[in-house]
């Protein structure tokens, strides 16, 4: 097959050169493990099974069972106009491997889990595209294959407390601040930071020059919308002159810069670490279609994303949407066990001025809105926005003296189980979400039944969906009969979820704004939307990032 032009390709490198060229004739290749014959995709210098570095190329025979798929609405690029069927199908020589590919030559209707499938290769310039459709012969679909480790058996992976003492109890949250939050503020994105860096030392009773530590997610760089320009850009215009600072996308999730700043405190390095988070992604990219910044040129597609882009997998939404379809399809879940979850985030925020989206949801309303990449509708998508939040992270001692009563961390749980990569993890949640999970309850004795509310990480609503199973709120497979109704998830029932509207209601925010709606809990200070009594509250970010979570709980 000859391509259209215009899809964007990948950057061939000499590790990747025999993959991308493969298809001249006809047969799909990968990395095979010598010692163990595992394959191994992407290529690796050396086995993650078995760890022996001796490695060669196999020709395959090209044929997989497909394992996912979602039929992209929203996101067109030229030489790929939707809809189009973005997949993942699992090699037949070894199942732990995993493409993400198109389906072509098949109507999306026919397809099914499970179905046996076959390459067929686009030729583009000088790159070969392994896509699939449906093998000739008709047989029963397959049984999907099993995760390298099954998520209800995470907890026996997890390591132990390394020392008995918890760097967590020498830590507090002393201040939190917000800048406004709105759609296309069409403001320089570091005056957002500046604003809510500023409420949040006020809110401490602190002053800038107190502040010795800055942390943020994910530093410098081009972000196209997610940030500021980092810790270099806030201290260049603020001279806070930190005697530690840290910045970078890899870590635990947008939430991490609290997890590194709560270190670098408990280490004596800083006694308060000023941690921001920046989103401006709403003007961005309405300067973006005006013209007035540019979009990068069209050049190759390296690193993580020449796995994805190619295919048109060009947001975490179609990850996200084949592990939502999975989990449909492995317990039974529906799309209006998502749509709980959309409800009662909209009807949290009728009840916070600051959300971007207040009017009245109905479960009609849910399920009618226009399909994103099914089963993903408009509202299972969180809300592109620009704002900022800031949180303080104190030495517990000195936070006991400042203006709000201390906030204290229980326990973080950061561990990476699973694999990293987006479409070679987890098959039925949210990657990276099950292992930090897992890991946060063994530096406590508190349990899920004592958590008073949750603010738990929701880009998407299977996002939600995931923690909620992972953290142990419910069983594995079980969010169907828990989220049913939406009154265990309401502000008055078992698990009061993302009390300020979340991501999908308030604004994307990453992480940061479900901190600080939880230290706004715990404080007693959410007004209408007030938790009574909330004590404890469980707080994880992610995004396909390595995940993170955090217990807070009150002094009393």
């Amino acid at each position: 097959m000859s391509g259209a032009p215009g899809r964007p390709l990948p950057l061939i490198t000499p590790e990747t050169e025999f993959f991308w060229t493969s298809g001249a004739d006809g047969r799909l290749r990968f990395q095979e493990c010598e010692s163990c014959t595992a394959l191994i995709h992407p290529p690796q210098p050396v086995c993650r099974h078995c760890r022996g570095d001796g490695l060669r190329v196999r020709a395959v025979s090209g044929h997989a069972t497909l394992v996912g798929f979602t039929v992209n609405h929203r996101f067109g690029m030229p030489g790929l106009p939707a809809p189009y069927v973005v997949a993942q199908v699992a090699i037949e020589e070894d199942p732990r491997v995993r493409l993400t590919t198109n389906v072509v030559e098949c109507d999306p209707e026919r397809l099914e889990l499970g179905m046996r499938m076959e390459v067929v290769f686009e030729h583009v310039e000088d790159v070969w595209l392994p896509l699939f459709r449906p093998a000739p012969e008709r047989a029963e679909p397959a049984p999907l294959p099993s995760d390298e480790i099954e998520p209800a058996q995470m907890w026996r992976h997890v390591r132990p407390m390394a020392t008995p003492e918890k760097f967590e109890d020498r830590v507090a949250v002393s201040g939190i601040g917000s800048s406004e939050i709105g759609r296309r503020l069409m403001v320089p994105p570091l005056s957002l930071t500046v604003q809510a860096c500023e409420r949040a030392v006020a809110d401490a009773g602190l002053g800038l020059d107190d502040i010795d530590g800055l942390a943020t997610y994910p530093g410098g760089g081009d972000t196209g919308g997610f940030g500021e320009g980092g810790v270099t850009a806030l201290e260049a215009a603020l001279g806070i002159r930190p005697t530690w600072y840290n910045g970078g996308a890899e870590t635990f999730g947008p939430g991490g810069s609290l997890i590194a700043a709560m270190l670098a405190v408990a280490g004596g390095l800083a006694r308060h670490v000023l941690c921001f988070r920046t989103l401006w992604e709403a003007t961005h990219t309405e300067l973006m279609r005006s013209g007035r910044i540019g979009t990068g040129g069209r050049g190759r597609v390296s690193g993580h994303g020449s796995w994805f882009h190619p295919f048109g997998a060009t947001s975490a939404a179609h990850t996200l949407a084949q592990n939502a379809q999975r989990h449909f399809h492995r317990y039974g879940t529906t799309r209006e066990t998502l749509g709980w979850i959309a409800l009662n985030q909209r009807a949290n925020a009728a009840l916070n001025p600051a959300a971007i989206y207040r009017e009245p949801m109905t479960m009609d309303d849910y399920l009618g809105a226009r399909p994103i990449t099914t089963p993903f509708g408009l509202y299972d998508c969180d809300v592109p926005c620009d704002g900022a939040v800031a949180v303080i992270v104190s030495a517990v001692d000195a936070a006991r003296d400042l203006a709000k009563p201390p906030v204290l961390v229980e326990a973080v749980g950061t561990q990476i189980l699973e694999r990293i990569e987006w479409d070679q993890s987890t098959l039925t949640h949210e990657p990276q979400v099950l292992g930090p999970a897992a890991h946060l309850w063994t530096r406590t004795s508190l349990r899920p039944g004592d958590v008073d509310v949750a603010q738990l990480y929701d880009g998407f609503t299977i996002n939600c969906l995931s923690w909620i199973e992972a953290l142990g709120f419910c069983g594995i497979g079980e969010a169907k009969d828990f989220l049913d109704g939406g009154k265990n998830i309401a502000r008055d029932g078992m698990l009061p979820l993302n009390t300020h509207g979340g991501q999908l209601s308030h604004g994307r925010t990453h992480g940061m704004g479900l901190v600080h709606e939880a230290i706004v809990q715990l404080r007693g200070e959410g007004g209408p939307r007030q938790v009574p009594g909330a004590r404890v509250a469980a707080v994880s970010s992610g995004g396909l990032t390595p995940g993170g979570a955090i217990l807070f709980r009150t002094d009393a």
